[in-house]
């Protein structure tokens, strides 16, 4: 029996084979699958995209995004990734970090959700925010010298605008999302990073602050050589709890008195801070007990 011709017509890539839009397909597909090791590296606003997608319960950061007011915000209902608001409830655009459908790689997600939102059309909503491979870069959306202006929030009542009729089975899903917030606040000081305190209850509050260097080991020798000193606190009743990594930068964690005024550490962290700067500098290798600190902070360190 005779074969059968194909014919089939392919829709492959302008002066490409067959053979060669594969392997530029699986070229692609191994793209998508690799893991950015700094998703929101070059921007001064990194440190805040970070605490605000990994700690933060209920804030709202306001940036420009390609000419236009968007709301970058922790969560939105539903953990849905972006909404624009109807124009007869003000149009504002919204865009969440903390969603229930993401790729490994959130700095191309948050990208695509912003392109999206900066297109999208008032009333509009956006399930999904994994990125799909069309997305522009993200510094082509916010600049690289942007800091957002970052609102905290104990609650929820943001999600809707003031007046609206919420009906009465959203109601209880604001209630039940209003009673998980844990209290937070960001601590203001002229440093690097970020930096919140946070009570999620049992006796502790914390300090958690991004750091924005670009070596993590080299963060974690300056952590070991002040521990070394007996200086890695942040005043009487605090103590260094450990560090998480994340996003290619390091948190370093202090457990504090819960009853103590939050805005009361930012003179100790201005001190800290210069001492993490002179140390992350040193180039020196770590004596004994410099190395023994830094196993000790290695072994209570967690990745997120």
């Amino acid at each position: 029996m005779a074969k059968k011709n194909r014919t089939t017509q392919e829709n492959l890539p302008e002066g490409m084979s067959r053979r060669q839009a594969k392997l530029a397909a699986r070229a692609a597909e191994r793209e998508a699958l690799q893991k950015d090791p700094r998703p929101f590296g070059g921007l001064a606003a990194e440190a805040d995209l970070i605490a605000l997608q990994e700690f933060v319960p209920s804030a709202v950061a306001e940036l420009d995004v390609a000419g236009e007011k968007v709301n970058i915000v922790t969560v939105l209902p539903g953990a849905g990734a972006a909404l624009v608001r109807g124009e007869a409830e003000g149009g504002e655009r919204f865009v969440a970090l903390q969603v229930a459908s993401h790729s490994q790689n959130p700095g191309r997600d948050l990208a695509y959700a912003l392109n999206w939102v900066v297109n999208a059309k008032p009333g509009e909503t956006l399930q999904s925010t994994v990125a799909d491979g069309n997305q522009p870069e993200l510094a082509s959306l916010i600049s690289a010298t942007a800091t957002p202006t970052i609102t905290e929030y104990n609650d929820f009542s943001w999600w809707f605008p003031a007046g609206a009729q919420i009906p009465a089975d959203i109601q209880q899903a604001l209630a039940r999302a209003n009673d998980a917030v844990i209290p937070s606040t960001r601590v203001d000081a002229d440093v690097p990073g970020s930096i919140w305190w946070v009570n999620p209850g049992g006796g502790k509050a914390h300090i958690r602050w991004v750091r924005p260097e670009e070596n993590e080991n080299q963060v974690l020798s300056a952590l070991a050589r002040i521990a070394a000193r007996g200086n890695l606190h942040l005043g009487e009743g605090t103590k260094f709890a450990g560090a998480f990594r994340t996003h290619g930068v390091v948190v370093p964690v202090w457990d504090l008195d819960p009853e103590v005024e939050p805005a009361s550490y930012a003179e100790a962290v201005v001190a800290l801070n210069k001492e993490i700067e002179q140390e992350y500098s040193n180039d020196a290798q770590l004596t004994a007990d410099e190395r023994k600190q830094l196993d000790n902070i290695k072994s209570r360190q967690v990745t997120i």
